[in-house]
């Protein structure tokens, strides 16, 4: 038996005969300290098949991984496509599982792009990569013309949609990313991964709240950002279901304030991140976002700024995303708990949804609502079946499922587009506008601002009859209830 330094040696067959597991056969090569050697390459590209990649032999297609295992005597897969679709690796997967054999994954073509594909880089696989969809082709030209040169503002930059946000923003080259968040220690590490990953940007940290007109007009006054992206709101249904004036101060009157101070500063464009759950909402939360979306639109005639609205899903590996609930079940042995078993939800990676947030925002016009396509819905329940497996355990026999209803605020499916929304096609196959009906500005606005006024003054019973008014398909629950 072949041994290293520290031992037997793992051999290990690379699924991807692409760039990037050249890169890791190279560097598995290189490295023999590591105790690692590839034996075989498969690729779902016949044509590969009988040829050699960085010395090693590409043998046959993913889906002959258990029997090339046996035959080379294979330890672990290292599943090398950082551009396939969750689908194929899906099928890896399940075959891995299958075969008793480890695996783990090389994540993203953003990595690879950078040039830095690494074995370090190599991890379990996540439901993230199972439900990754084909790579998007996006008008990168006018994405470069709308952020290039430019200052931006990012609302709730600390956050997982504002941080990754930052992330992506970066590599076209603004001035400089203001980070604004009322967080200090997470508006800190996401400026300090900037700083050290992309020097050429200034990233500037901002404490501040959303809800706080002088911090805001403040931060407009001192930075002139010439695009704010407005990503700060509070998003847990249930917990916003008890808490209905923090989810008005938050998500009403902070958008409120910052679409405004973007006005009086002259900012360029101001975009709205939005949700599904302001489509006929059934909860606090989509109700106070609906609002929101009804704010900018009073707000889009009254000076120079152009808004934006984009509106999606759920966000795969956000904060209070059900993902980490269910981890943080299944690694204390269960129950997973699911609400419904027919409940389902539109999904997106993190990464997925702010590359077409980013393109969205610029082709998207003046009191336009742009509309992420989130593929198709996907059940709860099979989103844990995922999760079970790919933890080691099988469902409902090592890890129990538990049904415990509907929550407060909660509903079995969500829709992207009311009823009452004209929908067309973009030039970018991922993304729709939906054309609102015309606002009265001077009647609703108004109502926005009493609204906010007794959020502020913690009247409940005319905080949620206004929010009614507004928004009549929300029917408050009374609490207090599970979380």
């Amino acid at each position: 038996m072949e041994s290293s330094a520290q031992g037997k040696i793992k051999k290990v067959i690379i699924c991807g005969a692409g760039e990037a597991g050249e890169m890791i056969a190279r560097e598995i090569a290189k490295h023999p300290r590591l105790g690692l050697k590839a034996v075989a390459f498969l690729d779902d590209d016949r044509r590969k098949t009988g040829r050699e990649v960085a010395g090693v032999p590409v043998v046959g297609v993913t889906e002959e991984v258990a029997n090339v295992a046996r035959r080379y005597g294979a330890d672990e897969v290292l599943i090398a496509m950082p551009s396939a679709a969750g689908s194929a690796v899906r099928r890896i997967a399940e075959r891995c599982i299958a075969a008793a054999l480890t695996y783990r994954i090389l994540p993203g073509i953003f990595e690879i792009i950078h040039g830095d594909a690494r074995l370090s880089q190599l991890r379990e696989v996540e439901v993230e990569d199972l439900l990754k969809r084909d790579p998007i082709e996006l008008d990168l030209g006018s994405i470069r013309e709308s952020v290039t040169g430019k200052t931006i503002l990012v609302t709730g930059a600390g956050g997982s949609i504002g941080s990754e946000l930052c992330r992506q923003l970066t590599s076209f080259e603004p001035a400089n990313i203001i980070l604004m968040g009322h967080g200090e220690n997470s508006i800190f590490n996401v400026a300090l991964e900037l700083e050290q990953k992309f020097a050429a940007t200034a990233a500037v940290p901002v404490v501040g709240d959303v809800r706080d007109p002088s911090a805001v007009s403040a931060t407009f006054e001192k930075y002139n950002p010439d695009i704010v992206y407005h990503a700060a709101a509070h998003k847990h249904i249930t917990l916003m279901e008890q808490n209905v004036e923090e989810a008005v101060k938050n998500n009403v009157t902070g958008t409120r304030v910052a679409a405004e101070e973007a006005i009086r500063a002259g900012a360029g464009r101001f975009v709205l991140i939005s949700t599904d759950k302001a489509v006929n909402p059934a909860s606090a939360m989509g109700a106070s976002k609906m609002v929101a979306e009804l704010a900018v639109q009073c707000l889009r005639s009254r000076g120079p700024t152009e808004f934006v609205t984009v509106r999606f899903g759920n966000v795969l590996g956000s904060r209070g995303s059900v993902i980490t609930l269910f981890k943080k079940q299944i690694s204390q042995g269960g129950p997973v708990t699911i609400t419904h078993r027919e409940m389902t939800r539109y999904f997106m990676t993190v990464y997925e949804a702010v590359q077409l947030l980013i393109q969205a925002s610029a082709i998207g016009q003046n009191g336009e609502i742009m509309i992420l396509d989130m593929g198709k819905p996907v059940r709860i329940v099979d989103l844990a079946y995922d999760l079970i497996r790919l933890s080691g355990y099988v469902p409902e026999k090592d890890v129990a499922i538990e049904f415990v209803g509907i929550k407060p605020g909660e509903r079995l499916s969500e829709e992207l587009f009311a009823s009452h929304e004209d929908l067309k096609e973009t030039a970018i196959d991922e993304i729709m506008v939906a054309i609102p009906p015309p606002v009265k500005a001077e009647v609703v606005m108004p109502k926005i601002r009493r609204l906010e006024e007794a959020a502020a003054a913690m009247d409940h019973d005319v905080t949620v009859q206004l929010l009614r008014e507004l928004s009549p398909s929300y029917k408050p629950t009374a609490g207090p209830f599970r979380l």
